[in-house]
């Protein structure tokens, strides 16, 4: 059974930073592209920022390049995405995604596995 657990969300002033977490399980990780979404209240699930299989390849949203920083440690089978410089907007359940193929996407549809979430609210 393949679990993609995300943690370490919490509320936090604009400016802070925090440091997500997704532990993954039951599934080939190192076969697999991880990428965080999020979604906030009332607006539709968007991408965050994706890395490749190896962790060589990244990719970011323009509203996070720069502030963001995604990583994964194969060895733990984790992906982590540290975020700087946050700001209210960055407001959102955050969840990491997994997909089973060499190439990035920024599509939902194109991930097979999904966290519950973890909420990250940021106050002005």
């Amino acid at each position: 059974q393949v679990q993609l657990v995300e943690s370490g969300g919490g509320l936090v002033q604009a400016g802070d930073s925090l440091r997500l977490s997704c532990a993954a399980s039951g599934l080939t990780f190192t076969r697999n592209v991880i990428t965080w979404f999020r979604q906030a209240p009332g607006k539709n699930r968007e991408f965050v920022a994706g890395i490749s299989r190896g962790g060589s390849t990244t990719d970011y949203a323009d509203s996070v390049k720069g502030r963001f920083t995604i990583s994964r440690d194969n060895a733990k089978s984790a992906v982590y995405l540290q975020m700087n410089s946050l700001k209210p907007e960055d407001t959102a359940v955050y969840y990491c995604a997994a997909r089973y193929a060499y190439t990035l996407s920024r599509l939902l549809q194109d991930f097979d596995y999904w966290g519950q979430g973890t909420q990250v609210t940021v106050s002005s």
